[in-house]
């Protein structure tokens, strides 16, 4: 059974916190959306700003494979007719085929809210809906505070679906605006709409303060809806909303409806890296299906029934959404979980030889001192490589001096001065940065660039700090993660001290000595 996918990532998902897209940002999210095969776009509320109407004159010309691209608004404002009002005029200034306007049923929401008559109410759906489709328009009748309006008064919610009905709605789209309801409640009530309007299409708009959004929509679905809204990573307002990439995934692979195209099913993981990079966020390690640890083992037990039997610790193969499978390197892995992170670096190590034995028993001995590869493979490729004896440094470090500059001349804080040999010339450079590592950073670059002119490429992209053994106060050990990026690929090596400037050198060469290495390759 085919099923409908709107995307309100652009609206809806822009009401979340930190979430903010520019005209170039909403493009690329249009253009992944449209590639991914989803069937509705919802691309903003023309009426809010001129900037937004701006947005929709100039995606009109948008030649799109899948998509259609709706306009967001409201219902006419009491008092005054369809044809006068603004908002509905934005609506159809904006070109787009489909439009969704939302108004109240619940009926608390009209009599204290935009103080209305029930009767006044139902006539602003019935007009509005009336007047979008006389003009050519499908509309799609987002009830606002239905479940909740249900629970209250369920006749007046039923009458504000039957008002958009009876005017000519293409779709009636459930909303669960709070967030606050059951999968039990989603089924039952839906069944009940459903039932009564099976001419049209009926939609779930799931909102997540429950945590529940993504269940509420599969019950939905159960229920007969059609049409699945929300946003592709799940962000929005409060909580956020129901998260497509889970529903469809769920819905695709374990329930046999088709939400987008099969042969796309394959895109999912590199689109929401897109859409999340596009909006300066980040999947969480932990979401389903897309998340970098969704497929991650770490206990040794699992690891080696994975590689066994995969499904013995995945319920998908990862690779047919996009994903990959990862091996999570500690103190807890077993032997097959790390020689399966180790043979593509490594072809010629033996699972069972004594150098994996040393292997296995230095990462033990590691993690006791507080390093951690979970998320710095690099720096462990790197130890790898010294306890097999292939390593081959790319610098020697004779000296380094940090200074701290109080008060900051020029926004600079730190100077660096740095003594390295390569191939037994000496080289020395400082530099002055915003922070001790900063200055670091761009000492070693300008001592190492004339040997090796490929460091121009390595920028660094992250770098985290964290105390192992807060109770010991100032005298704590630390560990820090440093990621770098090339125009190729990115990676995180791993530094632990007492002291927070050796921890961050470790793990700042540790960087540097990775990207060269691969360089040689």
């Amino acid at each position: 059974m085919k099923l409908q996918i709107f995307d309100s990532t652009l609206r809806d998902g822009a009401q979340g916190a930190n979430i903010s897209f520019s005209v170039d940002d909403k493009l690329k999210v249009i253009e992944t959306l449209d590639k991914l095969g989803v069937d509705f776009i919802e691309a903003g509320n023309p009426f809010s700003n001129p900037a937004e109407m701006q947005f929709f004159q100039r995606i009109a010309g948008l030649k799109l494979e899948h998509a259609k691209i709706v306009a967001f608004g409201s219902t006419r404002r009491k008092g005054i007719s369809a044809e006068e009002d603004h908002n509905l005029q934005s609506l159809l200034a904006a070109g787009t085929e489909y439009v969704a306007i939302f108004g109240k049923s619940h009926i608390r929401h009209v009599t204290d809210v935009i103080k209305a008559t029930p009767e006044e109410n139902l006539a602003m759906i019935e007009s509005s809906v009336r007047y979008l489709t006389s003009q050519g328009k499908k509309v799609i009748f987002d009830a606002e505070h239905f479940f909740d309006g249900y629970k209250t008064d369920e006749a007046y919610a039923f009458k504000s679906l039957q008002a958009a009905h009876d005017a000519g709605a293409y779709c009636l789209s459930l909303c669960d605006t709070n967030g606050g309801i059951f999968p039990d409640e989603a089924y039952a009530i839906t069944k009940k709409v459903t039932e009564t309007f099976p001419d049209l299409i009926v939609a779930i708009h799931s909102h997540n303060d429950g945590g529940l959004a993504v269940a509420n929509s599969i019950e939905a679905v159960k229920a007969g809806a059609k049409q699945i809204q929300g946003t592709f990573l799940g962000f929005g307002e409060r909580c956020g909303n129901a998260n497509l990439s889970t529903i469809i995934c769920n819905l695709q692979l374990k329930r046999g409806y088709e939400c987008i195209p099969a042969e796309h099913l394959k895109d999912i993981y590199e689109s929401a890296m897109t859409i999340a990079e596009t909006a300066n966020t980040a999947v969480p390690a932990n979401q389903p299906y897309i998340g970098m640890n969704a497929f991650a083992h770490k206990a040794g037990m699992h690891a080696d029934g994975v590689l066994k039997y995969s499904s013995s610790f995945e319920h998908i193969d990862p690779e047919t959404i996009g994903n990959k499978r990862k091996f999570l390197l500690s103190e807890i892995s077993g032997k097959s979980a790390i020689y399966d992170k180790l043979k593509k670096y490594f072809p010629a190590l033996d699972k069972n030889g004594k150098e994996m034995g040393e292997i296995v028993a230095a990462l033990k001995e590691r993690a006791l001192q507080g390093y951690q590869y979970e998320a710095a493979e690099a720096s462990f490729i790197l130890l790898v490589e010294k306890l097999l004896g292939k390593y081959k440094n790319s610098f020697d470090l004779i000296n380094y001096k940090i200074i701290n500059e109080q008060p900051a001349i020029e926004g600079k804080v730190a100077s660096a001065i740095i003594k390295v040999r390569v191939n037994g010339v000496t080289k020395i450079a400082a530099s002055d940065g915003e922070g001790p590592v900063h200055a670091m950073d761009l000492a070693l670059r300008s001592a190492l660039s004339d040997f090796y002119p490929e460091i121009a490429q390595v920028t660094l992209t992250d770098f985290k700090v964290r105390v192992l053994d807060s109770d010991k106060a100032t005298a704590a050990k630390v560990r820090v993660l440093i990621t770098s990026a090339n125009s190729s690929d990115s990676w995180t090596t791993v530094g632990v001290s007492e002291d927070i400037i050796e921890a961050s050198w470790r793990a700042l060469t540790d960087s540097i000595d990775y990207a060269l290495m691969r360089s040689k390759r």
